[in-house]
């Protein structure tokens, strides 16, 4: 069993940076490779990126050379640094811990945190 509890969203201008952290319970989270994905109102919730428990790290094309995801297994913790965040980068942005298959699918994660929610204005 994973908890997961996200934190650091909020409302910033375009341009903008913001760091998202996520705290996980349970003993066992370095083995666990972890995600970060973002769901916007009306939208399919998406990937944005991943991290294996090796830190091998993977991202979606929109966020890719914007984004950074990184992991501190002693901390039990998974961030996501986003720089130069843009007006459609606006969503809920859910961690979650990785269970088997692609690390791109929603469906291969078994646990989710509750979501925090960043807005970017123009």
């Amino acid at each position: 069993q994973v908890q997961l509890v996200e934190s650091g969203g909020g409302l910033v201008q375009a341009g903008d940076s913001l760091r998202l952290s996520c705290v996980a319970s349970g003993r066992t989270f370095n083995t666990y490779s972890m995600g970060w994905f973002r769901q916007a109102p009306g939208k399919e919730r998406e990937f944005v990126a991943g991290i294996s428990w090796r830190s091998s790290s993977y991202y979606a094309d929109s966020v890719k050379d914007r984004f950074t995801i990184s992991r501190d297994n002693a901390k039990n913790t998974v961030d996501l640094q986003m720089n130069s965040l843009k007006p459609e980068d606006t969503a809920v942005y859910y961690c979650a811990a990785h269970r088997g298959g692609s690390i791109y699918y929603v469906s291969s994660y078994g646990y989710w945190g509750q979501g925090t929610q960043v807005t970017v204005s123009s």
